[in-house]
């Protein structure tokens, strides 16, 4: 059996890829409004570390969350899904 990881895992869309081993990784997700209840996309952008600048805009890519790796940088690039 594999052990779990206490990291949290995301899947997200790169959006800029234009810093030195650094990626911007938009990550969209559905939430209810508290008056309206409509539901509403909502989305979070997160700087992830792309040691081998592997990602380009548009990826699907999926990240993990890390030791603070700068002043921004909380995530790091596990793989790109396509």
């Amino acid at each position: 059996m594999e052990a779990r990881s206490r990291r949290k895992h995301k899947i997200g869309i790169v959006v800029s890829d234009s810093m030195e081993k650094t990626i911007v990784v938009r990550i969209d997700r559905s939430a209810k409004h508290p008056i309206y209840n409509r539901v509403m996309s909502k989305s979070t952008k997160v700087m992830a570390h792309d040691e081998k600048k592997e990602a380009k805009i548009g990826d699907k890519v999926s990240i993990e969350e890390t030791r603070p790796l700068s002043k921004n940088k909380r995530w790091r690039l596990i793989k790109v899904l396509k």
